[in-house]
């Protein structure tokens, strides 16, 4: 099977446990004010590559993996392209090695069995929960959060391990409130081993002007250290403490 890859990290030490080998690929349905990667929203980008080629690729740095390390797949929004990724994996987990998803997943669908497939061999999802609220959500990323709150219950009842990724923006992300909210509905999980909460940066402003596109957050300044451990202490009470 033939995917549309947008770039290779060779030694990723945030994208999952241990060191690496990160595989973005190209597309993303959703179009969230924050993204600081516009550049993989389309499609049809990137470079047509098999899954064996990729699995070639990051293969070589497998020598790196001994610390508990492995391949992670992200975006753009890797479940744009499940059949390809359900590939991938599979051959990794041939070859042994770890594997991680990194996804909002929004395209979930609890009618398509390939993703009982994919969670057999997915060892790790890391769940970018953008709001918990519906219309806030559909605000931020033009999409609702259905799917994403299902894709968590789902990865619950496949016993597949999940860290879940907040990422806090002024104005939109950080009422407390709504972290509550959050907090509750991952307090209904039983297989969240952490949360991370990711603080708004500005550092994708250059790539919209480079794509001749408007900035949609224009003007909005990162969180301050203090909301940071405001949205940490409300998110990892509890079990999710690190």
């Amino acid at each position: 099977m033939v995917g549309r890859v947008h770039s290779f990290e060779s030694f990723g030490t945030v994208d999952g446990p241990g060191i690496r080998s990160v595989v973005f690929l190209q597309g993303c349905p959703m179009r969230c004010k924050y993204c600081h990667n516009p550049d993989t929203w389309d499609a049809a980008g990137g470079q047509e590559m098999s899954a064996e080629d990729v699995a070639r690729e990051v293969l070589k740095y497998k020598s790196y993996f001994a610390g508990g390390g492995g391949v992670t797949v992200s975006g753009g929004e890797p479940l744009m392209q499940l059949g390809f990724v359900l590939e991938l994996f599979t051959l990794l987990k041939q070859r042994g090695i770890h594997t991680c998803l990194d996804t909002s997943g929004v395209c979930f669908s609890e009618e398509d069995a390939r993703y009982k497939a994919l969670a057999r061999v997915t060892d790790l999802v890391l769940l970018d929960v953008k709001h918990i609220d519906d219309t806030a959500h559909r605000f931020l990323t033009g999409r609702s959060n259905a799917p994403v709150l299902a894709f968590a219950k789902f990865l619950e009842g496949e016993g597949v391990r999940m860290w879940v990724r907040h990422v806090l923006v002024p104005g939109l992300t950080d009422d407390d409130a709504m972290l509550q909210k959050l907090r509750a509905f991952l307090d209904s999980l039983s297989n969240v081993d952490r949360v991370e909460v990711l603080p708004y940066h500005t550092m994708g402003v250059q790539k919209y002007r480079a794509l001749l596109r408007g900035y949609p957050l224009e003007g909005v300044q990162p969180p301050s250290p203090e909301r940071v451990e405001n949205a940490k202490r409300i998110l990892r009470a509890g079990k999710y403490a690190h």
